[in-house]
């Protein structure tokens, strides 16, 4: 009998944490797919059988009617024995269960149940029984470790109120089994039915595939795809890369996997970091397939290049941008020693807390414009940190760093550190904004280009007008600045882009030309021009496409069915989409449920659409500021008022 635990595969448990009888047999093979199933061996009368533990159970004992012979080598002693041993494995498992404690409604119980104690409107609405649920609900979030978040998650509240509705007497909520088996896989399907409609949209708009890398809480690294057209976005899958080598071969195989899950020729792009291996496993995918455009994101090539503007590295190819932009490095180590000085140590936070109701944001360099926004919550909260530095507190804490105190009161009181803070947030403000506009989940393709052309001249503005000269003037500065923003727009730029600008209504009215004399429309700039023609050689390649072409030729030149009167005074304000209606495992299929249910929420326009973002650190407006938020989404004012309501 002791041999049998040296042949258990890995996974079963010991004979202290399993019910003895399993001693008596040996399992040889865990059957597939069958739940607590094995193939086993009785030691007793050696014959081989299938089952879970009832099974072995009902042939040692001699049990009759459970599907499986009894054993004819078990002895009256035998059979004794074994009893013995299954009556104390069950007294120990009932003494290691997890023993009622009392809830606090439930104290006094007793001198309640005389008749005539509750009131007739207790009786009515039951107040007693609805304290006692209150308090098991709360129980189960303060035991289960669960955030108060989920109190929001209107799929919590429906279930309550849809048992309390139908009365189901005697109902039991589903257990650890079920949740991870049966109800996963139908929720998956269920999933699926409610994304159908989103994946019929994409044979005739197109999907674009979008795929970048992060790591989990353990540090494994992971690839997320997402498909999104203009209808929304949605969660392809996530895949492990723990000790694979993440090289462009790699990524181009997963690539391709979930193209052909798609379908190739309902992919229009893929849009990845600007890496070197990502760029690469770009150009294998463009090679394979003609008409997919590798596109690197908008905002990671805004992001390096505020990088590049505000952390300039001192290497001797990059000297001059180093000497022009050096006093911005040095702000934003100045403000980065700020917030150290404050943040790690506990009195000298509690003396902030009480000059500024604003806590101090710890971003990670890992977020965009990471730099850009603790400089702007130092500027919102510029008042409560002078006032700290300059109180009796302030004095009383400062002796157990005097060097780095000193440093830290001289910068807070500065008016040109200010200044220079000001002027950062001045002139980055314009790709700051841009970066917002692109990190969301609405379509920008066709704005990009104008956006890039105007963020540029935005900055210009900026920085002439600090340094007060006339824009004929060359800045030094500018220069710098508007070479790195050129450089990465080169890197970043396809023909893609001038199609879609080429496609957008607004870019042929005549308020948008107006705007400024040295705009034209898409079809007479000689460079969006050759781009898009060779985006359309790519996308059309046969002959009797060309009528496509032509239709364009029609739309840029407002003729044909695109000349209609009410189209035309449309052009400057409508989404192109608008504007042409006018004219004609288990663990996978969990993440694809959380993620595509939590999409799929954000749709409604409702009360809770933002239940899924945030957990407890997004508990309430109480004590927070509008950037609390930046962590989240850098769409702070519109994040702030779609905040819920707390009840």
């Amino acid at each position: 009998m002791a041999s049998s635990q040296e042949q258990e595969t890995q996974g079963s448990s010991t004979s202290v944490d399993q019910p003895q009888l399993w001693d008596f047999v040996t399992k040889l093979d865990k059957l597939a797919g069958a739940g607590g199933c094995w193939k086993l061996k009785c030691n007793l009368c050696s014959e081989t059988r299938q089952g879970s533990y009832s099974r072995v159970r009902a042939h040692l004992l001699g049990i009759k009617g459970t599907g499986i012979s009894i054993c004819k080598k078990a002895t009256t002693a035998d059979k004794l024995n074994m009893t013995q041993l299954e009556d104390a494995y069950e007294k120990k498992k009932t003494e290691s269960q997890a023993k009622e404690v009392q809830l606090p409604c439930e104290a006094g119980v007793g001198f309640k149940k005389r008749k005539g104690i509750s009131t007739p409107i207790e009786r009515a609405f039951g107040v007693e029984i609805r304290d006692q649920l209150d308090q098991e609900i709360a129980r189960m979030f303060y035991t289960g470790g669960l955030p108060f978040n989920l109190a929001r998650n209107p799929h919590y509240v429906r279930a309550f109120q849809f048992a309390a509705n139908n009365k189901i007497d005697g109902y039991v909520p589903p257990g650890y089994n079920k949740l991870r088996t049966t109800l996963l896989q139908k929720e998956k399907d269920n999933v699926h039915k409610l994304l159908e409609p989103l994946r019929s949209t994409w044979k005739e708009k197109g999907v674009t595939i979008v795929s970048d890398g992060w790591s989990d809480p353990t540090r494994k690294p992971l690839i997320n795809f997402m498909g999104t057209s203009g209808n929304g976005p949605l969660f392809l899958k996530a895949v492990n890369c723990f000790g694979e080598v993440k090289d462009r071969f790699f990524i181009a195989e997963l690539m391709k996997e979930v193209i052909n899950e798609i379908g190739h020729e309902n992919v229009v792009q893929i849009i990845t970091d600007n890496t070197a291996n990502c760029k690469a496993d770009g150009e294998i995918i463009e090679s394979q397939f003609p008409h997919i455009y590798w596109t690197p994101c908008v905002v990671h090539t805004l992001n390096l290049a505020l990088k590049n503007i505000c952390s300039p590295r001192n290497v001797e190819t990059n000297e001059l941008t180093y000497k022009q932009c050096r006093w911005i490095k040095e702000v934003h180590e100045e403000a980065f020693a700020i917030k150290n000085f404050i943040m790690n140590h506990n009195m000298r936070l509690s003396i902030f807390t009480k000059f500024t109701p604003l806590r101090l944001l710890s971003v990670a360099d890992t977020r965009f414009a990471s730099i850009i926004v603790m400089l702007q919550r130092l500027k919102l909260i510029k008042r409560g940190l002078q006032d700290m530095v300059i109180s009796e507190e302030w004095s009383s804490y400062r002796l157990d760093d005097t060097e780095k105190a000193n440093a830290v009161k001289e910068y807070i009181l500065n008016d040109d550190w200010w200044d220079k803070v000001t002027y950062i947030l001045s002139f980055t403000g314009p790709i700051y904004e841009m970066i917002r506009a692109c990190d969301t989940d609405k379509p920008c393709l066709h704005l990009v280009y104008e956006m890039w052309d105007s963020m540029i001249e935005k900055v210009k503005i900026e920085i002439y007008k600090k340094e007060k000269r006339p824009t004929s003037q060359i800045s030094c500065f500018y220069d710098v600045v508007h070479h790195i923003l050129v450089a990465r727009w080169a890197k970043n730029n396809t023909p893609l882009h001038c199609l879609a600008h080429s496609l957008h209504p607004r870019y042929y009215s005549d308020a948008w030309l107006m705007e400024d004399s040295t705009r034209c429309a898409p079809h007479r700039d000689g460079e969006i021009s050759q781009e898009r023609m060779k985006c359309f050689r790519r996308l059309f390649p046969n002959g009797d496409e060309y009528g496509r072409v032509d239709e364009y030729a029609m739309f840029s030149m407002k003729s044909g069915h695109f000349e209609d009167l009410t189209s035309i005074s449309k052009m400057a304000t409508m989404e192109p989409k608008n504007w042409n209606k006018l004219t004609t495992s288990r663990a996978q299929d969990l993440v694809y449920i959380h993620n595509n249910l939590r999409l799929l929420s954000r749709t409604p326009k409702d009360d809770v659409k933002m239940w899924d973002v945030g957990g407890d650190a997004f508990d309430s407006m109480e004590d927070v500021g509008f950037l609390e938020f930046a962590d989240l989404s850098l769409d702070e004012p519109d994040f702030e008022n779609d905040l819920i309501i707390d009840n």
